[in-house]
């Protein structure tokens, strides 16, 4: 009798850390969140239109950071032009005066 008891303590605990492993996977399973991008995946519709909306908000974001960018670039040309330096302001002034036209339609 004490062999089978043995075999049902060892059955027990064999069947409380696969319990442990199982409580252990599922929680893991539900960080991921792998049922909602399953979800996801069966609606094409629903994806193609979230793939939209995040193209486009990046194309706008890459917009305004390079006008920003160009901008804040053309202001620092500006301040290097008006110091005159022999050589680089010419070619400063230059630039500038390019952009100028430019932005008021014309050709240069």
């Amino acid at each position: 009798m004490t062999e089978n008891q043995d075999d049902m303590k060892r059955l027990r605990n064999s069947l409380d850390a696969l319990e442990k492993r199982l409580q252990k996977l599922t929680a893991q399973m539900e960080r991921t969140q792998i049922a909602d991008y399953v979800q996801l995946l069966n609606r094409p519709f629903s994806l193609m239109w979230r793939n939209v909306l995040g193209g486009l908000s990046r194309g706008v974001g890459i917009a305004i950071g390079f006008t920003i960018f160009a901008s804040t670039i053309l202001y620092i040309l500006q301040l290097l032009g008006a110091l005159n330096l022999p050589i680089i302001g010419d070619y400063i002034a230059d630039i500038v005066r390019i952009v100028q036209h430019q932005l008021e339609g014309k050709t240069y």
